[in-house]
């Protein structure tokens, strides 16, 4: 199951505090989360910028990968948003790479050094597309 969350509880792969203190220091920050047995198993935190969502981070627990968590975050946010999303990932992050342009993400550009000296491509996906 997929939810918008304020605030987090019960789950294996993210702190409270640390979903607190983003939502107080980002206030275009959103997360929504996939729950297993009322757990939280895996979340996809992304900031909504006006007519722009930036996805800034996706994580499934390493033991409950290559089930389609992944794919479940970022088709719920496709799905209920309207708007053009950008996202940042690391050039050697193949299985993102191809999860994002299954979805429709183009690459528009490198960003030279963007995670601690290694290359970034900034991927967009565009309405309608």
């Amino acid at each position: 199951m997929i939810e918008k969350v304020e605030k987090i509880e019960n789950n294996k792969i993210l702190s409270p505090e640390i979903v607190e203190k983003e939502l107080k220091s980002n206030p275009f920050g959103n997360f929504l989360v996939y729950k297993k047995d009322n757990i939280i198993i895996g979340y996809l935190y992304y900031s909504l910028i006006y007519d722009r969502i930036e996805i800034n981070q996706i994580e499934v627990l390493k033991e409950e990968r290559r089930k389609k968590i992944g794919s479940n975050l970022l088709q719920y946010l496709i799905d209920n948003n309207k708007n053009n999303i950008t996202l940042e990932v690391k050039i050697d992050n193949y299985p993102a790479i191809n999860l994002y342009k299954k979805y429709g993400f183009k690459e528009v550009a490198i960003r030279k050094g963007y995670y601690e000296g290694i290359d970034g491509i900034l991927m967009e996906r565009k309405i309608g597309d």
